[in-house]
């Protein structure tokens, strides 16, 4: 039975967990959840997500939600060498790696998506240009740091791929469609980091089902 994901492909929570599920080959279903009807806080929606909020994935019994809690489900029930837990060392330093993601990346660039490209194209806003240069101050920073790594490994977590750089796939895509793209160029490792990323199969796959739900 196919593993159904709830929410659209466009968000970076659910690409991240369809990025694993094409990387495992599993065979899944996309269960589009509408936003502009309020569906993410419909009951039968918060049975599967108690916060209102996408992906939810649905394995037979099993509901989860959480994207990154969900990735690591869909790559350990694939025994996948994404997360390489049968090192104790290598998947400490895989943790350690997806943690810096979650905070020190994929929040400031949350807030940067929601300003260059959420708010002026799906709700007339305008975006606050002083927020977003703090939000690429801390990006930078966070660059730096992945700057540095990346001179004594090719990724993140050492000489091998893990969900800790898949996990970064669908924010760096979104970076580079705006105006701010060329922040990367301070960062050679960082930018051929993220262009190795976008060339894999997989997550080409993914690019375009994302770009077909925006």
């Amino acid at each position: 039975m196919a593993m159904k994901v709830y929410g659209l492909p466009m968000s970076t929570n659910v690409a991240r967990v369809l990025v694993c599920l094409e990387e495992a080959g599993e065979q899944y279903e996309v269960v589009p959840i509408d936003f502009s009807t309020a569906e993410h806080k419909s009951p039968e929606h918060t049975s599967r997500n108690p916060f209102g909020q996408v992906p939810a994935l649905q394995d037979g019994d099993l509901i989860l939600f959480e994207s990154r809690a969900i990735s690591k489900y869909v790559l350990r029930k694939s025994n996948s060498e994404l997360l390489k837990e049968h090192n104790l060392s290598d998947a400490a330093k895989v943790d350690v790696w997806l943690e810096a993601e979650s905070h020190h990346f994929d929040e400031p660039m949350s807030v940067v998506i929601y300003q260059c490209l959420i708010l002026p194209v799906y709700f007339g806003g305008q975006t606050d240009a002083k927020v977003v240069e703090e939000n690429l101050e801390k990006l930078k920073k966070t660059f730096q740091v992945y700057e540095e790594r990346l001179c004594k490994s090719k990724y993140l977590a050492g000489d091998f791929l893990s969900l800790a750089d898949l996990s970064h796939f669908p924010t760096a895509y979104y970076l580079l469609a705006t105006p701010h793209a060329a922040v990367l160029d301070e960062f050679p490792l960082v930018k051929a980091w993220i262009d190795g990323m976008l060339a894999r199969p997989s997550v080409k796959k993914v690019i375009e089902m994302m770009k077909a739900t925006a």
